[in-house]
């Protein structure tokens, strides 16, 4: 399946890149040298309760890993709210949350807030999951739809409100476009998706996005929806309306998505080729155990779909209270498992590269 194929392909991709030297397989077994922490025997099982939140484009795997979890741990009460990244943010330097998951980095100023929290140690970013951004549409009788950046950021900046505009027509000279007026929909939450899809149009539509990036929608209009899940509704729910979510929530919608122009000047399709060919040009920017990815959305790699985005677990490295340590290292650490990675090629997700895997495992074993 092509969500396999990505994994395999992200692998070799950041392998190069990174200067690592192994790749896991992609399918349901652990890879060829794969720790023993990786197969199911070795789940390190804990009681008690957990309390996280954040993240709404891996709710499903989080979800999915819970759920395995707890099945094979009895005696575990694990509580995750897809309350978005922004939320986990906060509730995680509130200390509601035991980690926090963010589908974009603690900013500058966070981070002194989060590594507050933690006792002797600091807050760090395990990436988790590994996704492309749709932008997903509902117009009757368009297929095929081709953005370029400057087109996408006039239409969600509202300075391109019909469907069939100049701008839009330029991009699509072969498509019938109706007079419907556009219905764009974003993330009524703050979230990490919002702060990826508009960093990639600050960074390749500066002219056309003056508004930057960041975690809560700046935009005026247009409709705001909470949660990847919320958005992918909305889109579904109404002709003539495009939106951003987690490539997981489209395809699980059935929603049809756009080909995005890249650096490289093209219209690349969302495949796992494509996001493959951006993975490989990120880089690890943190230290340490703090694995933050640093993802190029301006790639001139020819046929690379560009709006990537790292969902991260936030949690402490040390000071981790003593009732929830080994809990949260016996979830995270089934997480990052070969088996944990390998349960979310069904979910449509691409799970992690085997190198970065045994990165965060290794970051997972060391919290204290």
């Amino acid at each position: 399946m092509k969500l396999q194929r990505y994994g395999t392909i992200a692998c070799l991709a950041l392998a190069a890149t990174l200067g690592l030297s192994a790749c896991g397989s992609d399918n349901n077994e652990p890879a060829s040298g794969a720790s023993a922490s990786g197969s199911a025997a070795a789940v390190d099982c804990a009681t008690g309760t957990l309390n996280a939140q954040g993240s709404s484009a891996q709710k499903n795997a989080m979800a999915e890993w819970i759920k395995a979890y707890q099945q094979k741990c009895q005696g575990t009460t694990i509580n995750y709210e897809a309350s978005g990244s922004g939320a986990g943010i906060q509730a995680f330097i509130a200390g509601t949350a035991d980690f926090a998951g963010s589908d974009s980095a603690l900013k500058p100023e966070e981070q002194p807030q989060a590594d507050a929290k933690c006792a002797g140690g600091k807050a760090i970013h395990l990436p988790m999951v590994i996704g492309p951004v749709a932008v997903a549409y509902n117009v009757s009788g368009v297929d095929n739809l081709q953005l370029k950046p400057a087109t996408l950021a006039k239409i969600f900046a509202g300075k391109v409100t019909k469907w069939d505009d100049a701008t839009i027509k330029a991009d699509n000279p072969d498509a019938k476009l109706p007079a419907t007026t556009i219905q764009t929909v974003h993330r009524s939450d703050e979230s990490g998706t919002t702060d990826n899809f508009t960093k990639y149009l600050s960074k390749t539509a500066e002219s056309d996005w003056t508004l930057g990036n960041a975690k809560a929608w700046k935009a005026p209009g247009g409709t705001g929806a909470k949660g990847s899940d919320g958005v992918a509704s909305r889109v579904k729910g109404a002709d003539g309306s495009i939106g951003y979510m987690e490539w997981s929530f489209a395809e699980n919608a059935g929603l049809k998505m756009s080909k995005i122009g890249n650096g490289n000047g093209e219209f690349a399709a969302l495949t796992a080729e494509a996001a493959g060919k951006t993975i490989a040009g990120a880089a690890i920017d943190g230290q340490g155990d703090d694995l933050k990815l640093k993802i190029d959305y301006n790639t001139k790699e020819a046929g690379a779909y560009p709006i990537v985005l790292a969902t991260y677990e936030i949690v402490c490295s040390k000071g981790l209270a003593a009732d929830k340590l080994k809990l949260v290292k016996g979830l995270l650490g089934h997480a990052a498992s070969a088996e944990g990675q390998a349960s979310l090629t069904e979910l449509g997700y691409a799970p992690l590269p085997e190198t970065v895997r045994t990165k965060v495992e290794t970051a997972v074993k060391n919290l204290s």
